[in-house]
């Protein structure tokens, strides 16, 4: 020994020191590999020249317009102003464009009721904002002359369906000095604030529930949904399991829903007869300070 070490550590190398990359380094060393491997493609691009500049704004314009213009030609020229405007939104889904070219299809090879002009008849009688009532129905009647955009409604001199001859013999006993009107027209209501709307708004003649399914439903749940999120108050008369089940997300809190059977011979006497559905609704609307449908204004 010499001294407290051995002979042998004499002849030993000492031991190297590990260096250690500080992270700094490393990251300029792993950005090093990137510029490596895109062999330049890092550096940044020459500007574009004023040209080239204009050229882009003009192709995203052209492009606007294409759109804008094609998703016009979807919107029914017979819709109500103030209904266009609060569901521009509904007009622009794809949905919406196929339903009206299905439409447009349907007519060029069959008979469709309601004729063209009447199928958004609800929206021209009434403003949006205006209406007090909600009837839903479900299909347009399928018979010649009948159907005009309005549920359970038919033009004259077209009698009245079954349907609305049960709902003019609950109105006798419900509404004092009501008497049957002699037609089937419901435009008296509809100018009133009551909204006549079916689920599905057009029909193949003959051929019940024919547009089924077409997107017509989505369309007109949009349409609820417009009326029970953006006014209060409003009575909605659902008569029959479809019109329920269309009803269900209907915020009972904000808005009256009066539920009962269909008025059709099949189920009327399940609860139709009796229901007071309409003298019900106009204390509904008293409460609400709102003015009273004339049910018998037809």
């Amino acid at each position: 020994m010499i001294g407290q070490k051995s002979l042998l550590s004499f002849f030993t190398a000492a031991p190297g020191k590990k260096r250690s990359r500080s992270p700094e380094s490393a990251a300029e060393a792993t950005e090093a590999a990137k510029r490596s491997r895109t062999n330049g493609s890092s550096l940044p691009s020459p500007p574009l020249s004023p040209e080239q500049l204009e050229l882009i704004r003009k192709k995203k314009e052209a492009a606007l317009q294409k759109l804008a213009a094609r998703t016009a030609s979807y919107i029914p020229a017979e819709l109500g102003q103030s209904w266009r405007v609060s569901l521009a939104g509904e007009f622009t889904k794809p949905y919406f464009a196929q339903l009206m070219t299905f439409v447009a299809e349907e007519r060029k090879r069959c008979t469709v009721y309601p004729p063209q002009h009447q199928v958004f008849s609800w929206t021209q009688l009434c403003d949006i904002h205006d209406v007090k009532v909600v009837i839903l129905g479900q299909d347009p009647y399928h018979g010649p002359n009948q159907a005009h955009g309005l549920c359970f409604s038919v033009q004259r001199p077209v009698p009245p369906p079954p349907s609305l001859e049960n709902i003019y013999k609950e109105l006798a006993v419900d509404i004092e000095g009501f008497s049957h009107p002699g037609h089937g027209d419901l435009t008296g209501w509809a100018k009133q604030g009551v909204l006549l709307l079916n689920a599905v708004l057009t029909v193949r003649a003959h051929q019940a529930n024919s547009h089924r399914e077409r997107g017509w439903e989505q369309f007109t749940d949009a349409v609820v949904s417009w009326l029970n999120k953006n006014l209060d108050g409003l009575v909605f008369m659902l008569w029959g399991a479809y019109a329920q089940k269309k009803g269900s997300s209907i915020d009972r809190k904000r808005h009256h829903v009066l539920q009962t059977a269909h008025p059709s011979p099949l189920s009327v006497h399940r609860g139709f007869f009796g229901c007071k559905h309409f003298s019900k609704t106009n204390g509904l609307l008293r409460k609400s300070g709102k003015p009273v449908i004339d049910w018998k204004a037809l």
